[in-house]
């Protein structure tokens, strides 16, 4: 007992009380921290004359964002859970794109492997001449037979190639001073286009130097007016030689090459004239300054001459897909004739 006295008195007078306020307000702090994480609830003797914070249990709906005191005295905000389901839709729309992208970027990777693949073959295919053929029209020689290959040169309408029976995505394997180039098969032939010429009478006394006539149509030029001169002179010349054409459309409100005077319909019921008339269009083009023809729901134009006749998207109607009548469009006053 002596030694119990001793001890309290070296310690002081005040440590004992100390210790009890520490346990009082600490431990009720510490329960509530505890019990804020929602796992547990716990209840501690309560003393009256000891102010302290109140520990409250929550349910589960009531796991909203608050502010709760923290073992430090401190407040801490706790996330909602409807944030936290938030945030895990979140992620896993993230995921998911994630894994689109990868996707997506593996079938680039596997469908350029192909390709190299597929263009390290035609490299290796045995260049032997089967034969000749020539182009009815103008066409670019490409190093590959795709359409967006780059092309080396254009063979000129009625020009002769060596070629092999190699044929890959409708371009036929040629050989251009030992290389491998791929032109067009669809305007390949193997008999010579004859040249086309004009012999009509009107023609050849109309006295222009390349033998277009530029003399006034006999069905009258009433419908000229407003056209530009290289329209005039499509139409005085179409007149001259396909008298099959037996009427004109020129100048007409809207919008396009007709609104400004740079077209012409030639109305013609025969397709075979039709197309003999769009072919030979095409060969003086540069004469009657035209920049393209439409005829049969195919186009060609200046600008992409080497691709020949391409085809349009379906219009409706026979008028507007072009079965019977030839449109020509002109660049204004480009004629060289």
């Amino acid at each position: 007992m002596e030694d119990e006295t001793v001890k309290q008195h070296a310690q002081g007078p005040g440590t004992s009380h100390r210790w009890s306020r520490v346990t009082r307000i600490g431990l009720p702090l510490a329960l509530a921290a505890f019990a804020g994480t929602g796992l547990v609830a716990a209840a501690a003797p309560h003393d009256p004359s000891v102010a302290g914070p109140s520990v409250s249990v929550s349910s589960p709906a009531d796991l909203s964002s608050r502010v709760e005191p923290n073992s430090r005295g401190l407040t801490t905000v706790r996330p909602s859970l409807t944030a936290t389901k938030a945030q895990l839709a979140r992620q896993a729309k993230a995921e998911k794109v994630a894994a689109a992208k990868k996707k997506a970027a593996a079938a680039t990777a596997a469908r350029a492997r192909r390709v190299a693949a597929e263009r390290a073959a035609l490299a290796k295919l045995p260049l032997t001449v089967a034969g000749t053929r020539y182009t009815t029209a103008a066409l670019k020689v490409r190093v590959l037979p795709e359409k967006a290959a780059r092309s080396t040169s254009i063979a000129a309408a009625g020009s002769k190639l060596s070629v092999t029976r190699v044929v890959r995505s409708g371009y036929r394997l040629v050989a251009v001073h030992g290389q491998r180039r791929w032109v067009t098969e669809a305007y390949l032939t193997s008999k010579k286009p004859a040249a086309e010429t004009v012999t009509t009478k009107k023609a050849a006394t109309s006295g222009s130097a390349d033998g277009l006539s530029s003399a006034a149509c006999a069905t009258g030029s009433g419908m000229e007016s407003g056209l530009t001169s290289d329209a005039v002179k499509v139409h005085r010349a179409l007149c001259a030689l396909f008298p099959q054409v037996k009427a004109f459309g020129g100048l007409r409100g809207g919008e396009g090459f007709h609104s400004s005077g740079r077209a012409v319909d030639a109305m013609i019921s025969s397709s075979s004239v039709g197309w003999e008339m769009a072919h030979w269009l095409r060969a003086h083009a540069r004469q009657l300054g035209i920049s393209e023809v439409i005829y049969s729901q195919k186009i060609w134009t200046v600008q992409r001459g080497g691709e020949g006749w391409r085809s349009m998207s379906d219009r409706g109607s026979a008028t507007a897909n072009h079965y019977d009548h030839v449109h020509i469009s002109v660049y204004g006053s480009a004629a060289t004739s």
